[in-house]
């Protein structure tokens, strides 16, 4: 895979971007990265997120819409790793995340809204792949995210890199 252009070439080269919010905060390893979205629909449940991680097509990133709980954490270091077994450049959560020392050495992208130690319910509750809307981005399967430190930005279709 070639390297993933910085964010801000991509907004200067290209029109009809979505720019997230800058409200969410890298938990892990890797500060770059790109590749098509596939999604998740949760609250304070975070079975479905693990089933989108374990099938989840290498080099794809998953976006999880957690309804910006900050009462508990989707995502710890188990997760991380799997999204790391799985080739995942990056996940984005609208929600917390837990174990974030460990997180933090895994070559992963992890953006979240912040940490919380309490884990999450296991009902299996929640909706996948379908589009979801948060940090003011309407985030659809299929469509393209590239991040980096300095922000998220949204394309319909993969980016050239000039």
């Amino acid at each position: 895979m070639p390297p993933t252009p910085p964010t801000a070439d991509l907004s200067d080269a290209h029109d009809g971007l979505q720019y997230a919010e800058p409200m969410l905060v890298n938990f892990g390893g890797r500060a770059r990265f790109a590749g098509p979205i596939t999604t998740v629909r949760v609250y304070e449940d975070n079975v479905l997120y693990e089933q989108a991680l374990e099938t989840a097509e290498p080099s794809s990133v998953v976006v999880v819409d957690g309804g910006g709980s900050l009462r508990c954490a989707l995502m710890g270091d188990r997760l991380g790793r799997i999204a790391v077994d799985r080739e995942l450049p990056g996940v984005v959560i609208h929600g917390c995340v837990r174990d974030t020392a460990e997180l933090a050495d895994l070559d992963v992208a992890i953006l979240a809204l912040a940490p919380h130690p309490r884990k999450s319910g296991k009902q299996g509750n929640g909706e996948r792949d379908v589009p979801v809307t948060f940090a003011g981005v309407i985030w659809t399967p299929g469509e393209w995210v590239y991040g980096d430190e300095d922000g998220v930005l949204v394309s319909p279709f993969a980016l050239p890199e000039s």
